[in-house]
């Protein structure tokens, strides 16, 4: 019999896979949420997709394998599927064969997969981190949120029922996946690597600002997404992994410059080999400097403010119907 009040998310993202099992918290209790379970894998679903437009074989057999665990998981813990919301991004939607994929895995795993758009995605990205940041922060932030194969940005204006409002959001296909398979040839990588990142990412930001039509640039800049987290956990040491201490987080564009520096001077191997940096990950920290750098730079922030939580949990408030509490 399924737990009335335990609820499950899974953010299918075209890099990292993350599921998020959660029981709703007592009146008065600190967030919406308490976790029972939390996993992420990197899959890389969205290797190679911009030369091919399809989700490869190899790609593909990796996200099966990861729902077949987590159906095993979302049994051991009693949440029925209409209890479960999966999500999927800019991978699965742009993929010619992406529904294909997802009836798959409602055939295998009887999980079923909303394979949602850009600013569906960015609404949801705004509730999981409005439930953790703070509320002067949420009320004026241009938050964005990394992809591997896209990166959104919301503008918020106010606070309605101490949730964050949104001015306007935007989707646009700058992701680390991408940015990595289409400028990074040298390793460590070069300077004209990385400028060719800065000067894509560049393009995109111009393509943000048109479509926001003013020069309304929001008090506080906060990033959300495993490039940003790992970034902050990098910066602080921070192992084991620990989100309470990455929301709320804020790093200096000198600590951030620091660390970029750091980062950027060290081959592909000795990236992986700093224990905050996850298997997976050491080449596409290079491409999430690129992206973090072209924003500081654009709209002239000095401070980033850090937060774990997003489109999982806001996965989650959607399915469990709960709201933000503080």
């Amino acid at each position: 019999m399924a737990h009335s009040q335990r609820f499950a998310a899974i953010d299918i993202g075209s890099n990292t896979f993350r599921l998020m099992i959660a029981e709703v918290n007592p009146a008065g209790a600190a967030g919406p949420w308490h976790i029972i379970h939390y996993t992420h894998n990197i899959i890389r679903l969205g290797e190679g997709l911009h030369h091919s437009g399809l989700l490869s074989d190899a790609a593909m057999a990796r996200g099966l394998a990861a729902f077949h665990a987590y159906a095993l998981l979302m049994n051991q813990y009693d949440v029925s599927s209409d209890q479960i919301h999966a999500v999927a991004t800019a991978a699965m939607r742009e993929a010619r064969n992406g529904a294909s994929f997802r009836d798959r895995v409602a055939e295998e795993t009887g999980i079923n997969i909303s394979i949602i758009g850009g600013e569906t995605e960015a609404a949801m990205s705004l509730a999981g981190s409005g439930a953790v940041l703070k509320a002067e922060t949420r009320s004026d932030m241009l938050l964005f949120d990394i992809g591997g194969a896209s990166t959104e940005f919301i503008r918020t204006s106010a606070l309605k029922d101490r949730e964050a409002v949104a001015r306007d959001a935007i989707s646009r296909k700058m992701g680390v996946v991408r940015l990595v398979e289409a400028h990074l040839h040298s390793d460590p990588p070069s300077v004209s690597d990385y400028q060719a990142m800065l000067a894509a990412a560049e393009e995109h930001l111009a393509a943000v600002e048109a479509f926001w039509g003013d020069v309304k640039i929001p008090a506080s800049l906060v990033g959300t997404a495993g490039t940003v987290t790992t970034l902050a956990a990098t910066a602080l040491d921070l192992c084991p992994y620990n989100a309470d201490v990455i929301n709320n987080y804020s790093m200096s564009r000198a600590a951030f410059e620091a660390l970029r520096d750091q980062l950027l001077a060290m081959n592909h191997e000795q990236r992986q080999a700093v224990r905050t940096i996850e298997a997976g990950r050491a080449d596409l920290i290079v491409a999430g400097l690129a992206i973090v750098e072209a924003v500081m730079n654009r709209w002239h922030y000095d401070e980033l403010i850090i937060v774990d939580a997003g489109l999982l949990e806001g996965a989650w408030l959607a399915v469990s119907g709960e709201r933000v509490k503080a």
